[in-house]
């Protein structure tokens, strides 16, 4: 039976995982159709276009990554790469002068990222506990066994 914590965990997990890929999405699709608003930030931040094309394809992978899990280890090193362009998106709109809200809105990003990638691994947690304790049954059962 699935305790009523797993469940609001995987509830969250759902929903945070949802929002950031969306929101990650998002800004893919901006990088590659080159969003007028998009190009207008990128060069007064004083990154040239073609860096649009390099993080949308780095975003793409890691929505990917994220979004399937066939690798846990991709998984998180793309939790790591967001957390790498979010920290670096804040830090150049800070060094540039811009307003705390404009600066703000790559941590709105980073929020929804933290509460995906904590749910993911508190539910990891729990299933490698119950691994242990299922491994640590069979040992004493083969135990009992032997020695009846």
């Amino acid at each position: 039976m699935v305790s009523s914590r797993t469940k609001r965990l995987r509830v969250v997990y759902a929903v945070t995982t949802v929002l950031f890929l969306a929101l990650q999405s998002w800004s893919v699709w901006q990088y590659l159709t080159e969003a007028p608003r998009m190009t207008d930030t990128i060069t007064e931040l004083g990154y040239p276009i073609y860096f649009m094309k390099i993080l949308a394809v780095a975003k793409l992978l890691g929505v990917l990554a994220i979004a399937t899990g066939l690798s846990p280890t991709l998984k998180e090193w793309a939790y790591a790469g967001f957390t790498f362009d979010v920290c670096g998106a804040f830090a150049s709109h800070v060094s540039r002068g811009d307003s705390l809200i404009v600066a703000l809105v790559p941590l709105a990003f980073l929020a929804a990222q933290l509460a995906s990638y904590y749910c993911w691994k508190q539910m990891g947690v729990r299933r490698a506990s119950r691994r242990r304790r299922y491994a640590f049954d069979a040992d004493r059962r083969e135990l009992a066994q032997s020695t009846a």
